[in-house]
C-alpha cells in the first residue's frame, strides 16, 4: 500500500484518480484551493479511513513541505485549467502552473519523493504534424497572443521537472493529456463536450465556436486514469514522457451533432466566431491527435471506452442532479 499525494485532487480528473487509488487499497491525501476543483467531487470521500484532504494552495511552502514528508508519491495535477481561464485570467495561469510546479519538485527534491507531472498536449502548440510523438518539435503562437500562455507555462514545467531528474536524480515522470471527458466535469471553464451536452438537455442551442470543422481526440476519464495510475507504479517511466488519449478523431461538428443524438434533442447547431467566444485575434489548431504507441508499449495501456459510452456517462451526470 503507498500513500499517494494528489494535488488539485479536487478536480475533474484528480477526483477519480483519488476514487482509483483508494480502490487499489492506497491511502490518498488531497490538496486543493478549489478555485477550479469542487469539493462535492471529493465529498464522498470524506471519512474513509484512508483519505485525507487540506483546502490550501499548493504554492502555500510550509503546508506543502508536510503533506510531502508524510506520502510515498506525488499526482501532481493542480494548474489553471480551460481556455477560458487562460484567456482572461494570464497571470494566474502562469504563476499558478509554474510556481506551484516549482514548490512541488523542490519539495519532493527534499523528501526524495516520486512526482508524476501532469503535463498538456497545448505544449504542441500549433504543430502540424499529426499525430503528435513525445519528441517531435514544438511551434508556439506570439506572447502576444494570451493562448499560449498556457502552453509556454507547461512547458517550463516539463523542463523544470527533466531537470530535477538529470540534476539531482528525483525521480519525475511527465504525462501529458490529450482532451478527456467524463462524469464531473463541468462546462464552467469551456469545457467543450458537457457544455454541449447540458445546451442539448436543456433544448438550447449548441455553440460550436469557429467554422467546426476543427478536430479533438476525447478520451474517457476512467481509461485515464488507468494509465496514469500505471505510470505511478512502474519505474521504467522515471525521467520519461508520455502521451495519454485516445487517438479517435472527431470534429467539433461531428460532436455537437452525436451529442444530439445521444440526448435525443432538437437543439440547433449554431456557429460562434472565435473572437466573439474568447477574444480578438485567438487562435485555434485544426487538429489535435496524440501518438500513443509509446504508453502502449511500455505499460500495455490503451483507451477502451467509446465516445458514445462517455457521452452517455455524462449524460447521466447531469440527470443526477449535478451542477
Amino acid at each position: 500500500m503507498a500513500h499517494a499525494l494528489i494535488t488539485g485532487g479536487a478536480g475533474f480528473i484528480g477526483s477519480h484518480l483519488a476514487e482509483k487509488l483508494l480502490a487499489q487499497g492506497d491511502q490518498v491525501t488531497v490538496i486543493d484551493n478549489l478555485s477550479t476543483g469542487r469539493f462535492e467531487n471529493i465529498a464522498h470521500l470524506v471519512g474513509e479511513p484512508d483519505f485525507h484532504f487540506a483546502i490550501e494552495d499548493i504554492r502555500h511552502a510550509a503546508v506543502m513541505d508536510r503533506l510531502v514528508s508524510e506520502c510515498d508519491l506525488i499526482y501532481h495535477l493542480a494548474a489553471a485549467v480551460g481556455v477560458f481561464a487562460i484567456v482572461h485570467s494570464p497571470i494566474d495561469t502562469i504563476e499558478i502552473n509554474v510556481g506551484g510546479t516549482e514548490i512541488v519538485l523542490k519539495t519532493a527534491r527534499r523528501y526524495r519523493k516520486k512526482v508524476l507531472i501532469a503535463s498538456t498536449s497545448e505544449v504542441y502548440g500549433k504543430g502540424v504534424k499529426v499525430p503528435f510523438n513525445e519528441d517531435d518539435d514544438r511551434i508556439l503562437g506570439a506572447t502576444t497572443k494570451s493562448r499560449w500562455s498556457y502552453a509556454a507555462s507547461k512547458a517550463l514545467d516539463e523542463f523544470l521537472a527533466l531537470a530535477y531528474h538529470k540534476a539531482v536524480g528525483l525521480p519525475v515522470t511527465i504525462f501529458r493529456l490529450f482532451n478527456t471527458v467524463g462524469p464531473r466535469q463541468v462546462g464552467n471553464y469551456g469545457m467543450v463536450v458537457p457544455r454541449f451536452v447540458q445546451w442539448a438537455m436543456a433544448g438550447e442551442p449548441i455553440q460550436v465556436y469557429g467554422d467546426g470543422e476543427q478536430s479533438r481526440c476525447f478520451a474517457n476519464v476512467y481509461d485515464v486514469v488507468d494509465a496514469i495510475t500505471l505510470l505511478g507504479h512502474n519505474e521504467s517511466t522515471t525521467g520519461e514522457v508520455f502521451n495519454i488519449g485516445t487517438n479517435y478523431e472527431v470534429t467539433i461538428r461531428e460532436l455537437a451533432e452525436t451529442v444530439r443524438a445521444r440526448v435525443n434533442s432538437d437543439s440547433e447547431i449554431v456557429y460562434i466566431p472565435y473572437e466573439q467566444a474568447y477574444e480578438a485575434g485567438f487562435e485555434d489548431m485544426r487538429r489535435r491527435v496524440p501518438d500513443i504507441a509509446k504508453i502502449k508499449a511500455v505499460l500495455g495501456w490503451k483507451p477502451s471506452t467509446p465516445l458514445e459510452t462517455t457521452i452517455d456517462q455524462i449524460v447521466a451526470f447531469f440527470d443526477n442532479g449535478a451542477a
